[in-house]
């Protein structure tokens, strides 16, 4: 299959590499230095492109991919306020277009509980919900998008949760979950959910050991999506 990269930072790289050990053929690396190539690729001898760049950068490189029909996998968080818009722009092109927050195969089971233990703790009004996150300093958006993905489970699933607030705790505000964000290096994402009472906690967490997880899933799904059409998901992926 070939593969095109947008955006070559460190999760570029490793995609990179796992695609090429998987048999697959890197035909381009695009980045903020090399930008004015990308109309110059022949798209017609591109199969997928896998989307990890920056927020301000991820609009225009997805628009570009949808718009010549090339099958589009996004990680790229910091932007999702622009996201309905990609998904108009799918739909009415034809194409595909694949976001997740993260491509772990392990944090999404993680979301998986996180879901099912909020449809229980509905209705458990003594306990508070909280989250922390910790990535590595070069991570620019703060909550990181797992940890706003595991957020909007929760709100939709606990009904007295109304919204999630940045670095701030549930004293005064029984609606709100705050999270925790912190920058520790060479940390690759940490997530933890505490529901919290008088009586006890409850609390589930994932780790991440290194970045692989997250590239191979995306590779993976780069593989799956190569010939389907739509807006689509690691619900889709995984048949959850």
């Amino acid at each position: 299959m070939n593969i095109l990269i947008l955006g070559y930072g460190k999760m570029g790289k490793i995609i990179s590499e796992i695609a090429q050990e998987r048999g697959h053929t890197i035909v381009g690396k695009i980045d903020e230095s090399n930008i004015n190539l990308l109309d110059e690729l022949d798209t017609n001898k591109i199969d997928v492109a896998i989307e990890f760049s920056q927020p301000d950068a991820a609009v225009k490189n997805l628009s570009w991919a949808i718009k010549n029909q090339i099958p589009v996998v996004c990680g790229t968080t910091g932007w999702l306020g622009k996201k309905p818009e990609i998904e108009r722009l799918t739909l009415s092109n034809g194409s595909a277009f694949f976001y997740a927050s993260n491509y772990s195969i392990g944090v999404n089971m993680f979301f998986k509980v996180s879901r099912f233990l909020a449809k229980m703790m509905n209705d458990q009004p003594d306990y508070a919900v909280k989250m922390e996150e910790i990535h590595h300093t070069e991570k620019k958006d703060a909550p990181s998008g797992t940890a706003i993905t595991l957020a909007e489970d929760i709100i939709d699933r606990v009904n007295r949760v109304k919204r999630w607030d940045l670095d701030t705790d549930t004293d005064g505000n029984e609606h709100s979950l705050p999270i925790t964000a912190k920058r520790i290096d060479p940390a690759p994402g940490t997530h933890i959910v505490t529901y919290h009472s008088e009586i006890d906690d409850i609390e589930i967490k994932h780790t991440a050991h290194s970045r692989k997880g997250f590239a191979l899933g995306a590779v993976l799904v780069a593989e799956w999506i190569k010939d389907k059409k739509g807006v689509l998901s690691m619900d889709d992926f995984l048949s959850f």
